[in-house]
């Protein structure tokens, strides 16, 4: 039997994914090897790559050394009415833009487009004098009130919307149905995809969110988990091992969560260039 000879080209492929893997997955695990470590070790020169003891006392010490618990529930409640606003809010303007022709529909939707050519930080001072204004400054609602709408979400479910025949709703129509019947019975539960995309999108940004959560709140009872952890970090020293402790705590719900939702989200970003 003849050997096949190897593609040069597909070796060079798979060392570059190779490579590509370990460079991503090896911060991951530098953080978990060092929630086990003391101080110490983390601190060590050369470093030190497994501790010598696995003290599982940094997961209890993060608890205590800041309102873990309270700022892990800020999270939960701010990225899931974030989701959820986000959602709901995006969907019913994607559906508007998509599916019903009204006086202005494309520049209207070319303007909502540009706000994605301007940087988020230059919209952190209104939004902060607007947080002002309302007096909701250093609460929980200051958290995701601003978030509960986006240009990007609205863009990406239009495109689903549009991939639509209308066919769908002509029959809907011939039925009886209103325009919110066809919109919620019909046409969301077919964009599923985009939706589920959207939510993990849209979760991933809120539970992560720093410096909007450090300028609007200053109380760590009012801190989410992202800005709280970044409160740990001293001016003279600062605690890595329980700092990391906390941080893989924070970030097993984003990995589960895609590990789940992996094939909708790949389908949802693949498909959302399908028309437009």
């Amino acid at each position: 039997m003849k050997k096949e000879k190897l593609n040069p080209g597909y070796i060079l492929i798979y060392v570059i994914l190779i490579g590509g893997i370990i460079i991503t997955v090896f911060p991951f695990i530098w953080m978990i090897l060092t929630s086990f470590k003391t101080q110490s070790e983390a601190i060590a020169v050369p470093p030190v790559i497994f501790p010598a003891e696995w003290k599982l006392e940094n997961y209890h010490e993060i608890f205590t050394a800041v309102p873990y618990a309270k700022m892990y529930l800020n999270t939960i409640f701010s990225a899931i009415i974030t989701v959820f606003g986000q959602l709901l809010f995006c969907s019913m303007a994607a559906y508007a833009f998509a599916r019903i022709k009204f006086p202005g529909r494309d520049i209207i939707f070319m303007v909502l487009l540009a706000v994605l050519m301007v940087p988020s930080s230059f919209f952190i001072l209104p939004q902060y004098l607007l947080m002002q204004k309302l007096r909701l400054l250093n609460t929980l609602p200051a958290l995701f009130i601003p978030n509960l709408f986006s240009a990007f979400g609205t863009f990406l479910l239009r495109q689903f919307f549009m991939s639509l025949p209308d066919e769908l709703e002509d029959a809907a129509r011939l039925d009886g149905c209103s325009r919110f019947a066809i919109y919620s019975k019909i046409m969301l539960p077919l964009v599923r995809s985009g939706l589920v995309a959207l939510g993990i999108l849209t979760l991933r940004f809120a539970w992560n969110d720093l410096m909007w959560p450090m300028i609007v709140n200053t109380s760590t009872e009012k801190m989410p988990l992202s800005a709280g952890l970044a409160y740990m970090n001293g001016q003279y020293t600062t605690n890595y091992p329980v700092m990391m402790a906390g941080a893989v705590m924070a970030v097993a719900p984003l990995l589960i969560l895609f590990a789940i939702f992996q094939k909708q989200f790949i389908e949802g970003v693949a498909m959302s260039g399908i028309k437009g």
